[in-house]
């Protein structure tokens, strides 16, 4: 039983893993929301450039991503310059980049399942707020956003479990700083690469694999419920 019982460095790692998450979700879901509604909904110059920029993430190499990462907001960066002289921050080597590192690879899910849920609302009901009164905001947050709210849970549902099995971009702005940055991902990767540790990684592979079949579960209930209500 004593062997699989977390260790504290794994009960670390969890913790992390779960606040890079959560935080990188939180951070891109109002940006999420606003972008997904643009894309579905509105027809503008240069929308094929932000698609394609958008799905960058999802095709370039981790590692690039998380280099472009450091080069803006590392010291000399064009962001990170600017933190540090104005705000005294630094994001480069802390969980902070982790989240922001996750949120990155992550946005690329989020916005697609948003703005297909958008897609799907019916615009005679917002044309009806509309007559009635209503101006495109109060229409957008009172008719729009509950209506593809399903779609919207399912988007960061989806972002939250891709943000836990973040890898290549974290470990370039982060590093994998025991206790302060080393996420699940990391602290396998570290352990497997010292004698006897592929042994000793099979616990957080397993809270791993649990954590992400419960966020694509629930994110399938979400998507099939939203089929349903249409």
């Amino acid at each position: 039983m004593d062997d699989w019982r977390l260790t504290s460095e794994e009960w670390s790692a969890i913790r992390l893993s779960l606040q890079v998450a959560l935080t990188a979700t939180i951070l891109s879901l109002p940006v999420g929301i606003g972008l997904g509604y643009l894309l579905a909904r509105r027809k503008f110059w240069g929308k094929g450039v932000v698609e394609a920029f958008l799905s960058l993430p999802l095709v370039l190499p981790p590692v690039v991503t998380g280099y472009l990462l450091l080069v803006l907001l590392g010291r000399r960066g064009w962001i990170g310059s600017l933190l540090a002289s104005w705000f005294g921050v630094q994001l480069v080597f802390t969980w902070k980049a982790a989240a922001v590192a996750s949120a990155v690879m992550s946005f690329p899910l989020m916005v697609r399942a948003i703005r297909a849920a958008f897609a799907e609302v019916d615009r005679r009901l917002e044309t009806a707020a509309r007559t009635l009164g209503a101006g495109r905001l109060e229409t957008f947050v009172r008719i729009s956003v509950p209506l593809a709210r399903r779609g919207i849970l399912a988007g960061a549902v989806l972002a939250f479990a891709r943000s836990i099995g973040e890898f290549g971009a974290t470990v370039m702005i982060a590093g994998n700083l025991p206790g302060e940055t080393r996420t699940i991902p990391l602290f396998i990767y570290t352990e497997a690469n010292v004698p006897g540790g592929i042994e000793r990684c099979h616990r957080l592979v397993i809270a791993c694999v649990v954590i992400a079949i419960l966020a694509l579960g629930m994110s399938e209930h979400l998507d099939r419920r939203r089929s349903e209500g249409e």
